[in-house]
């Protein structure tokens, strides 16, 4: 199974200058383009459980090959 992965740039409320990278995986469904229409609706849902956090920016990209997923 392809997979392609959401990249968030997350950074603390409380502290802005606090930021990580966050991955969420998904099944690719043939395109990047189609992680990019799906990203609004898992980045809100992604909100709401870590409120502490705010998204900066995010990307879609194919997960390198030697990262575990």
């Amino acid at each position: 199974m392809d997979m392609v992965d959401l990249i968030l740039m997350v950074c603390l409320i409380a502290n802005p200058g606090n930021c990580r990278d966050e991955h969420l995986y998904f099944e690719s469904r043939g395109s990047l383009f189609q992680c990019m229409m799906l990203a609004p609706t898992e980045i809100a849902k992604w909100s709401q459980e870590h409120p502490t956090l705010k998204v900066r920016r995010w990307k879609c990209a194919f997960p390198n090959k030697d990262r575990a997923i």
